[in-house]
């Protein structure tokens, strides 16, 4: 079969896939894409909006257990387990639906199947009717990541799961150990705890969600804690053994029980069988080396998201192919900024931050201020009968430079974007302070937090 010519070449459909075949196509450029899953990658169909979908639900079944709270009794409440699982797989299904519209709107052809690269301008597609050969002028590889475990212990989605497992699985086990407490194990620790899953978490690293400032980790673990989820840190697990009753998991001295294991210790690139070795494609430590423009180590093929090295984030992924896409059309875009890319986890409370914890900020040697301010004393959080948490800003002292900005409570995940715009317009905490902030809203905490990094908070 002849093959077919394209300017660009997108493997993969992921956030960061789909993200730059678009920008591709708004710049006038030919684009086909290859996918051997559905549009939207992990993210859309295994990952970020069916995790996000299950925990509605569990923020919903949660505000059902509260409902004394809110003066309203309830008699027959039954949260159904397997009817949230069948709503994440609608949302997901909704959103990649959502994909393929946009890759017809801009006239972007999708081949099914396995991509893989004879040469850094031809892109092999094994489908389900034959291979189909593309030719291209430049090439984007953006195949994401998939699960990993630990050494000796294997996935098999049956009493080993991973997140891929967790989002298709309709029963509820009775107990789950989950073994990694950092985004994806603590989302899923409060999405089985608000279905009444005796659920145990273990980290390896001193505290939960270990990349975040120690201030929100020891907020987070003791919430955790509170609402009955069992927290191990710094336990490292020696083996897993799988029986038709359950699991056994040996960590740190014990010996667990449980219906299931997560397996939530991070995730590895998928650069395998794409052909990178033969075209001398420069890897280090599993990902693959890119320059600031998202170019590796041969002329005319890109490489994006996960793939490409951390943070393995959906956004990070969107940023770097519309780098990748705007070079190749011949623009000159900036390159990303690493250092202000927000980091969220979805749980309840809601945790985000973006750049520099307190710690980090003291080891780099700045002088520094830091204002806190919790949710318990703002009007808009009481109202809603959501007052965990706080907002912490990390500023320069002598400057007002915002160095870092650390919330957990309600809407985290939304009220981090104040400071990610900040910083990118490098405003200070003067700034903030002078911009009127509507009242009531939880917005106002972090005016509050912004004023107390100066000494000068009203409501504390």
């Amino acid at each position: 079969m002849a093959s077919q010519k394209f300017d660009v070449a997108v493997v993969g459909t992921g956030p960061g896939g789909y993200v730059a075949a678009i920008r591709c196509a708004q710049l006038g450029l030919s684009v086909a894409t290859v996918e051997d899953d559905r549009p939207g990658g992990v993210c859309l169909n295994w990952g970020c909006i069916p995790t996000k979908a299950l925990l509605r639900n569990a923020e919903i079944v949660s505000l059902f257990h509260r409902a004394s709270e809110f003066g309203i009794t309830l008699s027959g409440f039954r949260a159904d387990y397997a009817a949230a699982i069948q709503r994440s797989r609608r949302v997901a299904d909704r959103m990649a639906k959502g994909v393929e519209f946009l890759f017809r709107k801009n006239k972007i052809t999708l081949f099914p199947g396995r991509g893989s690269l004879p040469s850094a301008s031809v892109v092999e597609v094994a489908g389900a009717t034959g291979t189909q050969t593309l030719e291209a002028k430049a090439v984007i590889l953006a195949t994401g990541s998939e699960p990993r475990s630990l050494p000796g212990i294997a996935i098999d989605e049956q009493r080993v799961i991973s997140s891929n497992g967790a989002v298709r699985n309709e029963r509820a086990p009775a107990s789950l150990v989950i073994i990694g407490a950092g985004a994806v194990g603590v989302e899923f620790a409060d999405v089985y705890a608000s279905y009444g899953v005796q659920v145990t978490l273990l980290e390896a690293l001193p505290r939960v969600l270990p990349v975040e400032d120690e201030e929100v980790s020891a907020h987070m673990a003791k919430t955790f804690t509170r609402r009955g989820i069992t927290i191990r840190t710094g336990v490292m697990v020696r083996a897993v053994t799988v029986s038709q009753s359950g699991v056994t998991v040996e960590a740190g001295g014990e010996r667990m029980q449980a219906d299931l294991v997560l397996m939530a210790v991070g995730r590895a690139a998928k650069v395998e069988g794409l052909g990178l070795e033969a075209l001398g494609v420069a890897v280090q430590r599993g990902f693959v080396k890119v320059s600031p423009s998202m170019e590796t180590s041969v002329k005319g093929l890109y490489a994006i998201g996960d793939m490409a090295g951390p943070p393995l984030l959906a956004h990070k992924a969107s940023a770097e192919g519309i780098v990748a896409a705007e070079t190749i059309a011949g623009q000159r875009p900036g390159p990303v900024d690493y250092g202000n890319v927000p980091s969220c986890t979805y749980a309840r409370p809601q945790v985000a931050s973006i750049g520099m914890t307190e710690a980090a900020a003291k080891s780099n040697g700045r002088e520094i201020t830091v204002g806190r301010f919790p949710f318990t004393a703002s009007g808009k959080a009481v109202a809603l009968e959501e007052t965990e948490g706080f907002v912490k800003v990390v500023a320069d002292k002598a400057t007002g430079e915002i160095l870092g900005a650390h919330i957990v409570g309600p809407e985290a995940t939304e009220l981090i974007h104040e400071f990610a715009v900040g910083r990118t317009l490098e405003a200070t905490l003067e700034e903030i302070i002078h911009t009127i902030h509507a009242h009531p809203t939880l917005s106002e905490a972090v005016l509050e937090a912004t004023l107390g990094a100066l000494g000068r908070s009203i409501h504390l």
